[in-house]
């Protein structure tokens, strides 16, 4: 796992400021996209609803989510192969079929499952990048959306294909849609990690300018406070 490597301190290397300049120049780059024409609508009148998405390291996919307005919870894990629970050194070695993924709880009555989805693509993720995200490489970090229901699967599908149309990103969209099987959290330490470790090199270069991406982008839809895992919010 590449990034296992990165996690060093800003503040022990001494580069604060180097870390600073990667979060911008990366914020920067940040453009919208246009919303899904078809969205889920909530008919069971459930009061949550859950999407499982996948996208490179969790750590950030999860921090996006924690800081996003209607969501209640946002657990990483893993997702979409076997054997059932498996470690995170198993995962990481590529060879279980497993993506590293997060599970979402959102009350549809703040945020469809549409804006989820808006939001996955155009901050969690590049969806156009294959196998791979940022310095992380592996079908572990691949571009996937696990759809809990036939509903959420045909919204997803089309979707893409209304983004794939519109040409929003400069490469075609490669990113997988299947039903979801099966989701496992992930090891606590691995929980809330970008909220707990601001000052990691990785943090900052790569998932802090997702969070100011989503500020951005959606403010109608950004909080300040991440509803963490571990029950208090940051």
């Amino acid at each position: 796992m590449i990034h296992a490597g990165l996690r060093l301190s800003l503040a022990t290397l001494g580069i604060i400021s180097l870390g600073r300049l990667v979060s911008a120049a990366v914020a920067e780059t940040a453009a919208p996209i246009i919303p899904p024409l078809t969205d889920v609508q909530n008919s069971s009148g459930s009061k949550t609803e859950k999407a499982v998405f996948a996208g490179g390291c969790f750590w950030g996919v999860q921090a996006v989510f924690q800081h996003t307005k209607g969501v209640t919870s946002a657990v990483s894990g893993y997702t979409g192969g076997t054997p059932a629970a498996p470690s995170y050194e198993q995962v990481s070695s590529g060879a279980t079929g497993h993506a590293e993924s997060v599970e979402i709880t959102f009350d549809p009555k703040q945020i469809s499952y549409g804006r989820l989805l808006q939001i996955y693509f155009s901050v969690a993720h590049d969806p156009t990048q294959l196998n791979r995200q940022d310095p992380d490489e592996g079908t572990q970090y691949r571009s996937e959306i696990f759809a809990t229901s036939d509903a959420q699967q045909r919204a997803a599908d089309a979707y893409i294909a209304e983004l794939d149309k519109a040409r929003a990103f400069p490469h075609p969209i490669v990113t997988k849609v299947e039903p979801l099987k099966a989701f496992y959290p992930a090891e606590l330490y691995h929980q809330d990690y970008a909220t707990l470790h601001p000052d990691s090199l990785y943090i900052a270069a790569y998932d802090l300018p997702k969070i100011a991406n989503l500020k951005k982008l959606y403010p109608e839809f950004y909080r300040e406070q991440a509803v963490l895992v571990g029950g208090d919010q940051q």
